[in-house]
């Protein structure tokens, strides 16, 4: 039997959206940002059938079913994993390799060594680019302020004009079949041609750290000024992120977007690390579900040009409907962040991120400046497109901020524009159930022990906050928490899965889903820790708490068991002086403990 590689069964969960494939068996409506809708594995007439876009699973707060888009297929299909995942391939247009087929073996052997292929040349030309031929790449990073470690942390690197990486990678043993699907050489006639030629090079990495592919851009003014490795074997820009890697290894409450690699790391030197770029192409669904996979609120900061606002409305749609908290970046006085940080500073830069503007604000502004609002006409146009925006906002408080601000700002009255919104919600939702967002939470699934549910809640938490991938939280508590510390049994299997992964240096750990597909306990569990919203605003001072939580139940465990063993009066001297010394010790660690 064939056995699917990690990235084959991440490409098949990434080309079908969760929400889309659940809509053709559940009716959906979004609720926040999530969906809901009455659970198609137990009856119920209130809905508790969560859909998370961002995170991509389902979760039932009834009867604890959850999973991801395969485990769905798997249960609403009665078929097993396997099956699943064909069903989705095919749904895809995905190919699935077989025993029987040697092509799909040699496909994988030569992605492994694009992948190696990759790697080398990255690593060739950032060593380049500190020797003496590459004199014209040094002047043109001095004068874009680059420093070292920024060059280092993204690997940047030069060709020269006379580069010759066909030579180097065959000192290096690659065939030519493995060097031309790399696409970093071109075949013309009998000559090996490298595709990059006086550029300076910027590797591309995905979130996994394996280079996929590069950017070249040109010293001087001449055209064009970027050339991108087209998609290949490893490739494909409609898929990743530049910088992506490098950001989420920083605490992501937000991230911003722009629109050059120069802008990332320009960015990132002046000390703003949370920057991702969309490689050259206009933001496409799936970037936009990787933005909402590491942040809750995406900043988007184009460049200030009629090409950079157009990016930027194609940028919202997308990021709307998969319900992430958007905020546009209003830059004056430079044409690009690059340009921006560099003339004014981190500072500035961060002011107007701090001052980012809405969806709605943005919206209206750009309807207005093509509009004559002192035309009638015009008028009415404007405020029509205005009350269909409003009636998008599903938060009432929020709606009746920008009611206020805009009946103000354009003297109409607000009972206007009230009765224009409730107009076109009627029609929206006209012969439509409103399906209710309050639900309950019927532990039907049977537990096989009853803990006390604060110390369920903790144990939750702290899983909550691993699972978002931050290694820092995990050197914060390993030492201080085993799994063996977790009380519920499925929580330490979930944490010493976390563990191992963590040790092996893989905080990309969004697939813990898969490692559990013979327990759908324990599918539920994490699934129900996913979708539940703590509310944690610092995830360290969090786990410092839970951290400081377990040490005081400990120690006092501890103490209960001293003062226990000193009742006793057969207790040997010695062996009662050392108890009464330890409990003293414990007696003052409890007191240090906030």
């Amino acid at each position: 039997m064939v056995r699917y590689s990690e990235e084959l069964i991440d490409d098949i969960k990434n080309s079908n959206d969760i929400v889309d494939i659940i809509s053709q068996y559940v009716i959906l409506k979004r609720s926040g940002r999530n969906f809901f809708g009455l659970c198609p594995f137990h009856k119920e007439k209130t809905p508790s059938f969560s859909v998370s876009p961002d995170k991509q699973i389902f979760h039932c707060f009834g009867c604890g079913a959850g999973g991801n888009v395969i485990h769905f297929i798997s249960k609403i299909e009665n078929i097993d994993f396997r099956e699943s995942l064909e069903v989705l391939a095919d749904r895809a247009g995905i190919k699935l390799p077989t025993l029987d087929n040697g092509a799909d073996s040699k496909k994988q052997y030569l992605k492994e060594k694009v992948y190696e292929i990759n790697k080398e040349a990255a690593l060739y030309y950032h060593e380049i680019l500190y020797k003496d031929i590459s004199k014209p790449a040094q002047e043109y990073i001095k004068k874009r302020k680059l420093d070292n470690k920024t060059l280092k942390d993204y690997c940047i690197g030069y060709a020269p004009i006379n580069s010759n990486l066909y030579k180097f990678l065959k000192e290096k043993d690659f065939t030519d079949e493995e060097i031309l699907a790399s696409d970093l050489i071109n075949k013309m006639g009998n000559n090996f041609v490298d595709r990059f030629k006086n550029r300076l090079i910027f590797p591309i990495q995905d979130v996994r750290n394996r280079y996929i592919a590069f950017g070249g851009r040109v010293l001087d003014n001449s055209l064009p000024k970027y050339i991108n490795s087209p998609e290949n074997l490893v490739y494909s820009k409609a898929r990743n992120l530049y910088g992506l890697n490098v950001a989420k290894k920083t605490k992501l409450e937000k991230l911003i977007i722009v629109e050059g690699y120069m802008d990332v790391v320009s960015l990132h030197q002046r000390g703003i690390e949370n920057v991702v770029a969309s490689c050259g192409t206009a933001l496409t669904e799936a970037q936009g579900r990787l933005l909402r996979k590491y942040a809750e609120k995406i900043i988007i900061s184009y460049d200030s040009d009629a090409a950079g606002q157009a990016a930027t409305l194609r940028g919202l749609e997308i990021l709307t409907n998969l319900g992430c908290d958007i905020r546009i970046l209003q830059m004056e006085g430079a044409k690009d962040p690059d340009e921006y940080v560099i003339k004014y500073g981190n500072g500035r830069f961060l002011n107007l991120v701090d001052n980012a503007i809405s969806l709605i604000e943005f919206k209206t502004k750009v309807l207005k400046k093509d509009l004559d609002l002192n035309n009638v006409n015009d008028k009415i146009k404007f405020l029509n497109e205005i009350a269909k925006l409003l009636s998008t906002v599903d938060n009432r408080m929020e709606q009746e901020v920008y009611i206020d601000k805009i009946s103000m700002e354009y003297n109409i009255s607000k009972e206007a524009i009230y009765a224009e919104i409730n107009r076109l919600n009627y029609s929206r939702n006209q012969g439509k159930k409103t399906l209710e967002k309050n639900y309950k939470r019927n532990n039907i699934i049977k537990r096989k022990e009853i803990l006390p549910d604060t110390l369920v809640k903790r144990e939750n938490m702290i899983i909550g906050i691993l699972l978002n991938g931050r290694t820092e939280i995990y050197e914060q508590i390993k030492n201080i928490l085993s799994p063996n510390d977790f009380k519920k049994e499925e929580n330490k299997k979930i944490m010493q899965k976390l563990y191992e992964e963590y040790e092996k240096g893989n905080s990309n750990i969004n697939n813990i889903l898969d490692v559990f597909n013979d327990s759908e306990e324990i599918i539920s569990i994490l699934t129900e820790i996913m979708a539940d919203d703590y509310e944690i605003e610092n995830d360290k001072k969090a786990i410092e708490d839970l951290i400081n939580n377990y040490k005081k139940e400990k120690l006092t465990n501890r103490k209960k068991e001293i003062i226990d063993s000193l009742s006793n009066k057969n207790i040997d001297k010695q062996e009662e002086i050392n108890l009464e010394k330890e409990l003293h010790d414990i007696i003052i660690n409890l007191a240090q403990i906030k």
